[in-house]
């Protein structure tokens, strides 16, 4: 029905949808740092997005291939965790390909888990993206949600997937 540079509008049947523009995927990464803490931290993203018109917290991500052509999930995965935390990963392990909204949007992204994290850098992404890195430690996480939200930032729904049983409490 109509197509710019990265999103198209569809039609199938009645059926009306989005998707990107040259089946680009996405990349979503789950960076569970052991360090020094009892049970670990996940390290979390917030930024800015112009769909919601605010800061949105979420797990680092991006698109496959938008630097490189013919890059793997992996090795997008390994850019995107180094660009937007400052963090690399010694190992990196598909997780599988997930739908976030697959009533509206046709896209999909591959979770991606990363171990083995070394800080290498400040992250905060590219010059555009202001990207604020979080390390939270997992047996605080559900109480750093709710501080979040409680500042007005939104939540990913990928997060629900950390939170888990707590959120039915």
């Amino acid at each position: 029905m109509w197509a710019g540079k990265f999103l198209a509008i569809k039609k199938r049947g009645r059926w009306e949808y989005v998707g990107r523009t040259g089946g680009v995927q996405a990349a979503v990464i789950l960076a569970i740092d052991a360090g020094d803490d009892d049970g670990g931290c996940v390290i979390l993203v917030e930024q800015y997005r112009v769909p919601i018109g605010g800061y949105c917290l979420e797990l680092p991500a991006g698109l496959v291939g938008d630097e490189q052509a013919g890059e793997s999930v992996e090795d997008s995965a390994a850019r995107e965790l180094e660009e937007e935390t400052g963090y690399r990963a010694a190992r990196l392990t598909s997780l599988g390909t997930f739908y976030s909204s697959p009533g509206m949007v046709s896209e999909c992204f591959t979770l991606v888990r990363a171990e083995g994290l070394a800080k290498i850098g400040d992250g905060g992404g590219t010059a555009d993206e202001n990207i604020i890195v979080h390390r939270v430690p997992l047996d605080r996480l559900s109480a750093f949600v709710a501080e979040r939200r409680a500042a007005g930032v939104a939540m990913d729904v990928k997060l629900l997937m950390l939170l888990g049983a707590g959120m039915l409490a």
